[in-house]
């Protein structure tokens, strides 16, 4: 295949580094890394590079947005390297956890959906000592069909902190742990473990209910959303990239 001429232009570290806001020693430390192809040498050793190597660090600089700077930077290697395969396989792994992140954002929403007041009224009885809107271990199992021991267990993993009677040592969930035993419930019974059940819950207590968790759930759905525009950006560059050294 008969070269452009162009790809040969030279070009000094300067000049791509002016281009995108970088220092010099970033873009030598990019090449040493193989984020950008070896570059030639001048008879007195400066480093020379070329419209190719420009490209490749425009994909670069347009992969770390969607993938991060550790899986951007080991595209470009496998690129490098003639490993296209491997490069393909790791945007592949960025597009199934963006997936994930939506299908959990889903989960969350849906969950928060169906969630009853958390007023609803539990079957009275119980140990003395309960306040207004408390309530204990065993209606709230029954009112989820559960068993105690998996609230127990929810308690270990941090979904769930009842406070316990001073009197009788007996667990008491006020309003606050009801609302997160059913949203662990729901996201349970959604195909949740319950270590990335423990971080949303924790979500909710720092916004102070579900009300305000609102705006933290359209932030989340508008970083999903940037991050798969970021994805389709890197792979359009990425591409230019690949068709320049084919």
């Amino acid at each position: 295949m008969s070269q452009n001429p162009q790809s040969r232009r030279r070009l000094r570290p300067v000049d791509l580094a002016r281009g995108h806001g970088l220092s010099t020693q970033a873009v030598r430390n990019y090449e040493e890394a193989g984020i950008l192809p070896a570059a030639d040498r001048t008879p007195q050793g400066y480093r020379t590079y070329t419209p190719l190597h420009a490209r490749a660090l425009a994909a670069f600089l347009a992969l770390v947005p969607g993938h991060g700077h550790r899986t951007a930077a080991s595209i470009m290697r496998a690129v490098n390297e003639g490993a296209a395969e491997e490069a393909f396989r790791l945007i592949d792994g960025t597009h199934a956890e963006l997936l994930a992140d939506r299908r959990t954002l889903e989960a969350v929403e849906n969950a928060l959906c169906a969630l009853a007041p958390t007023g609803a009224a539990f079957e009275p009885g119980g140990p003395s000592g309960a306040t207004s809107g408390a309530t204990f271990i065993g209606p709230l199992a029954r009112e989820l069909g559960l068993r105690p021991a998996t609230l127990r267990a929810w308690e270990r993993a941090g979904l769930v902190r009842p406070r316990r009677d001073p009197l009788t040592g007996y667990r008491v969930y006020d309003e606050a742990d009801v609302r997160d035993a059913r949203l662990a419930h729901q996201l349970r019974r959604g195909g949740h473990l319950l270590e990335q059940i423990a971080p949303l819950l924790a979500q909710v207590r720092t916004a102070g209910g579900l009300a305000p968790l609102e705006s933290a759930l359209t932030a989340w759905r508008a970083r999903l959303s940037a991050r798969g525009r970021a994805l389709l950006a890197g792979a359009a560059e990425l591409d230019t990239y690949l068709r320049a050294r084919d």
